[in-house]
């Protein structure tokens, strides 16, 4: 978006969403209803001391746990206190301790705090988004999110039902095996004809190594999509399950009756042999393909039964461990039809080959348990935990942002080992952030304890997966995440930032935290006070302000629109160092580069809903109380601008079109007036690569606007292409 910028801290009359012209501002009856929240003696006035005393409760309900960027804090600190009071005396223009309620709604509305009643409309823009599309568009759209999970789904299904269909008509059509087994032999027969797809993908699914070698292809990946393969696994397993039941039914209940009962001897003697008689009921359930099939059928219920929910919550080193029976359960399958009775054992080798890569990565994942290395644990805050170790050198795989690993903690337990994005990779220093929502890693926090930082060993597996490997074939790229999912794509960003830093010069360094921004914030004229009637800005840099006036784009430039949407604030809190490094060195890039080479523009969408306008005013309020001593937002910790409500991506998207269109046209006629420049490659086609990872609701919608664009594109001679990406991260 043209307004938007790549995390400049902006004061409160430039805030991209108040200086937008798509935006609508709080309507009278809006500050009527604000009024009347602060008037509660209704004798015409607003007291100051009430205004200071609702921002401090505010402050409260939507930042229950102060951090260290909490600068507006309920205790009675001096320097918490002058700040507020600064703060607010510039927002009311006045010193008087009493307004009259007439002159205190001017000021509001000077404020030009977005309205509450354009928020919930955009929200129900959204919902109604394909009312107003045709069908065949919203079909479409459908498919560009689901196609290739639905086709995947659907080979899957396929291979099923032949191989089943194969077993059945054989069966039933030879009358020798129904003579000998009744329709028993027909049942169970065609239910192990589905066993055989059923279980090679159900294995097959829990290979990490080969989704990795998947991820190298965009489109493989989407096709096959074992990344995020926990549904699926799940599903199959219980497909799996189902058809083994059905098919020792079948035998049980079935063929064993019927190949016991004296009465069908000479059938059962002409088809497996004369020494197979006369074999009685027991004698099946003995015989090895009846014990190896029970006992595998009873241990696949008894792995069932620890892999529920409740077990998991309960005990997560039991539902691992119960896992391990998996390779029992196999073992005996494979052992099943060695005896050759009705057929030649075909099951084995569909088990071979996903079982030799699962077996292989265990073995690793155990040999990798034995061989921890050194990792420093530091606690970001209550709900969160940062891990920094360096890799060793004879690793044979490279670690890069946005893969993820397995972590164990020999601490905590020798057998856990759960999965973690990583979050930044700098040479072989690599970096995870945890949040600790769970047993295991509310462990972790502790560890911690009130040092804040401790040395302990960990135990590494991986990297798996590949960080969005179509990313780098874009100049242009628009990101958009939701929740902690997101954290793949801004260790990209770190990532991209430090290499960008590496090569042209920057504020390298440690990890930025709120404490130490105001120090940055000295040298770096782009961050500064918000709270000074004296103090100015420079807005956010628009790409055709960077090719005037001597400044212009490097050969290799490249541009990230990066939309992250979060239900809650307080997920914002536990990545914002990792995003205030790139919001720190964008600006410091936009000062001393004449030439960008990159240029990050961070945007941040808390989605909850506010229940009042009372509490929407009050957050916006504090959204934009930021001081050159605290220049992050007291909310989210964030240096870049914050924005309340549900994004109209229908907007955003039009807007960064015309911003390219416009942009575009600037260039081709300074080509076209001979200014020197990089205009030999104005009428090459614009790619833009949108990647998404979240609700398919709104992959839909993303989906739908990118063809609308490409199509605009075409028609109007700008050759811009929108490239519509559904990143999948395990």
């Amino acid at each position: 978006m043209a307004n938007e910028s790549s995390g400049q801290t902006i004061p409160a009359h430039q805030h991209p969403a108040q200086s937008s012209d798509n935006v609508k501002y709080l309507s009278d009856d809006e500050i009527q209803q604000f009024l009347d929240d602060l008037d509660h003696n209704d004798d015409g006035f607003i007291d100051y001391k009430e205004v200071e005393q609702k921002l401090d409760q505010a402050h409260q309900e939507l930042v229950p746990k102060p951090d260290a960027h909490h600068i507006i804090k309920r205790g009675h600190d001096c320097h918490d206190k002058d700040a507020r009071h600064v703060f607010l005396r510039s927002l009311m223009g006045s010193d008087a301790d009493r307004i009259s309620r007439q002159e205190f709604a001017d000021i509001v509305r000077q404020w030009n705090i977005p309205s509450l009643k354009q928020a919930k409309k955009e929200e129900e823009d959204e919902k109604t988004y394909f009312r107003r599309r045709p069908g065949w568009r919203k079909i479409r759209a459908y498919w560009a999110v689901h196609g290739p999970e639905i086709a995947f789904l659907a080979l899957v299904i396929s291979m099923q039902v032949a191989f089943g269909v194969w077993q059945f008509v054989k069966y039933y059509t030879t009358p020798e095996y129904r003579a000998a087994f009744g329709w028993g032999v027909v049942m169970a027969k065609t239910c192990a004809g589905a066993l055989y797809p059923t279980f090679f993908f159900l294995i097959l699914s829990m290979s990490r190594y080969l989704s990795t070698a998947l991820r190298r292809s965009y489109y493989i990946s989407r096709f096959i999509n074992w990344d995020l393969s926990q549904d699926f696994h799940i599903r199959i397993s219980c497909v799996a399950i189902l058809l083994a039941t059905l098919h020792a039914l079948g035998h049980l209940t079935g063929s064993f009756v019927h190949g016991s009962n004296p009465a069908n001897e000479q059938q059962v003697a002409d088809l497996l042999g004369p020494d197979s008689v006369p074999r009685p009921y027991i004698a099946y359930i003995r015989s090895l393909p009846g014990f190896t099939g029970l006992t595998a059928l009873g241990l696949m219920y008894t792995l069932s039964l620890l892999s529920i929910p409740q077990v998991r919550r309960w005990n997560y080193e039991i539902f691992q461990l119960g896992h391990l029976l998996m390779f029992p359960i196999i073992g005996l399958m494979m052992a099943h039809g060695t005896a050759h009775l009705l057929q030649w054992p075909m099951f084995g080798y569909f088990l071979a080959f996903p079982t030799l890569l699962v077996l292989v990565e265990r073995a690793t994942r155990i040999l990798l348990g034995f061989h921890s290395i050194s990792a420093r644990l530091k606690v970001l805050d209550d709900e969160a935990v940062e891990i920094t170790a360096v890799i060793p050198s004879e690793r044979l795989w490279k670690y890069r942002a946005g893969q993820y690993i397995f972590l164990q903690v020999p601490k905590i337990s020798f057998f856990q080992w759960h999965p973690f994005t990583v979050s930044s990779c700098r040479g072989n220093e690599m970096t995870v952030h945890i949040k600790t929502d769970g047993n295991w890693t509310g462990k972790l926090r502790e560890l911690g304890g009130t040092t804040g930082e401790i040395e302990i060993r960990i135990g590494v597996n991986g990297p798996f997966g590949a960080p969005a490997q179509r990313f780098y074939d874009f100049s242009h790229s628009v990101i958009i995440g939701a929740g902690i999912g997101v954290t793949p794509f801004s260790g990209i960003l770190a990532d991209l930032q430090h290499k960008d830093d590496l090569d042209h010069g920057g504020p390298l360094g440690p990890t930025v935290h709120p404490d130490s921004l105001a120090d940055i914030t000295q040298t770096s004229p782009g961050l500064t006070d918000s709270s000074s009637d004296e103090t100015t800005l420079e807005g956010p840099v628009r790409n055709e302000e960077l090719s005037d006036g001597g400044r212009c784009f490097a050969d290799d430039y490249r541009q990230v629109d990066f939309h992250w949407m979060v239900r809650d604030r307080n997920y914002l809190l536990w990545i914002s160092d990792l995003l205030n490094e790139v919001s720190v060195s964008q600006t410091w890039h936009r000062e001393n580069e004449q030439r960008r080479h990159l240029e990050i523009r961070l945007n941040t969408h808390v989605t909850a809903k506010s229940k009042s306008v009372v509490t929407h005013v009050y957050r916006w309020l504090l959204e934009m109380h930021r001081t050159k001593e605290h220049p992050a937002s007291p909310l989210t910790g964030l240096l870049n601008p914050t924005h309340f409500g549900r994004p109209d991506f229908d907007k955003i998207l039009d807007e960064h079109y015309d911003e390219l269109r416009e942009h575009q046209l600037k260039r081709r006629k300074k080509e076209e007036e001979g200014s020197p420049g990089r205009g030999d490659d104005v009428d090459k086609e614009l790619r833009v690569g949108v990647f998404y990872c979240g609700a398919p609701v709104v992959g839909e919608i993303l989906a739908d606007k990118c063809k609308e664009l490409t199509t605009r594109g075409r028609h109007d001679g700008s050759k811009i292409e929108y490239h519509f990406m559904i990143e999948v991260f395990g």
